[in-house]
């Protein structure tokens, strides 16, 4: 048996029975940024038999600074985000299994997904994303770990349905845009991510392990800079439209296919005719006397000539347009070098 998990098994509210209940759970991180990339390393070193990664992105020198598990060299090689955190979490212990997704998680393909999770954490940086997370676990009565992070401070709430409130009863309108702080705009401490990340494992650590018995449905607010926490009750709503109308607006809103992304000057494109995966390599070789191309198997990243704009193709259909606000600044671009 391996020692790894040697020092857990002695800590009474686990011991060896709960280790083991560990090893067999199936957990789903989305997100794999500040707080997801924490998280994920947590329950990987806590013995969680098997994690799904799911993430968007891929890996750039700007995340380093913030982002557990990813090196220079990632940023270098342009890998996504999900790609490199399996590899970074296969090296801590073979024994485990983990899967990484490098996907949008989106209305279409959400629920499946998130299919056969025992429990979801949030490392998402939208609410859009959260919300839609939320109405797929409460439909599918599946214990999920919300959780966000911004300047010195962060929040983070487990939510059980039908047992607790839910995202939504404490949410019952996504905040305009621009409403709230972003990392981009207010910054971001260091060390603020790893200690919500660490409340947020914590917390599902005791979900997987049946510590929920008169589980508290409250907010947990953590200041990490100025040393002080809180845990403000939040109660079910009748009139919650998710978990108390059993609506899914966000789950059925199936029509959205442009997202801008928080606080980055970027927009997400998504096309319902692209081929599965794309031909990338002939795409790198019509950009390449447009300006400046970087390609590996999962995406090509072209800055045309003399503009401070990046367009980045993914295998599985998706672009990432920077140094753009609005959709269809992104999708003339898009048009104009790749075509549609």
């Amino acid at each position: 048996m391996s020692r790894l998990f040697d020092r857990q098994r002695r800590f009474p509210p686990i011991g060896p029975e709960g280790q083991e209940k560990l090893r067999q759970k199936r957990v789903t991180v989305v997100g794999l940024g500040a707080l997801g990339t924490v998280m994920a390393e947590r329950l990987a070193r806590a013995g969680v038999g098997y994690l799904k990664l799911i993430d968007r992105d891929f890996v750039e020198e700007s995340n380093l600074g913030t982002q557990a598990l990813y090196t220079q060299k990632d940023a270098e090689e342009l890998l996504p985000k999900a790609v490199a955190a399996e590899a970074r979490l296969r090296a801590i212990h073979p024994e485990i299994a983990v899967e990484g997704i490098v996907a949008d998680v989106n209305p279409e393909n959400a629920e499946e997904l998130l299919h056969g999770a025992d429990i979801v954490l949030d490392g998402t940086d939208n609410f859009e994303t959260r919300l839609l997370l939320n109405d797929v676990c409460v439909k599918r009565n599946l214990p999920w770990v919300y959780s966000s992070v911004v300047e010195g401070y962060g929040q983070t709430m487990a939510i059980v349905p039908r047992r607790t409130a839910c995202l939504r009863c404490l949410y019952p309108r996504v905040p305009e845009p621009g409403a709230l702080p972003t990392c981009e705009t207010a910054g971001l401490l260091v060390t603020a991510p790893a200690v919500v990340a660490a409340l947020a494992a914590t917390q599902a650590l005791r979900l997987m392990l049946g510590v929920e018995e008169g589980l508290p449905s409250e907010l947990v607010h953590w200041d990490v800079w100025e040393m002080r926490g809180r845990a403000v009750p939040v109660a079910r709503r009748p009139d919650c439209p998710t978990c108390g109308q059993g609506r899914f607006e966000f789950l059925e809103g199936r029509g959205q296919r442009a997202v801008v992304l928080c606080g980055r000057d970027a927009v997400q494109l998504r096309f319902d005719n692209a081929s599965d995966p794309l031909p990338l390599d002939r795409i790198a070789a019509r950009l390449h006397a447009a300006g400046v191309v970087r390609a590996n198997e999962h995406l090509v990243s072209f800055r045309p000539h003399r503009q401070s704009v990046e367009l980045v193709v993914f295998r599985d259909g998706r672009a990432i347009v920077k140094g753009v606000r609005s959709e269809s600044e992104a999708r003339g671009l898009y048009a104009k070098y790749v075509g549609v």
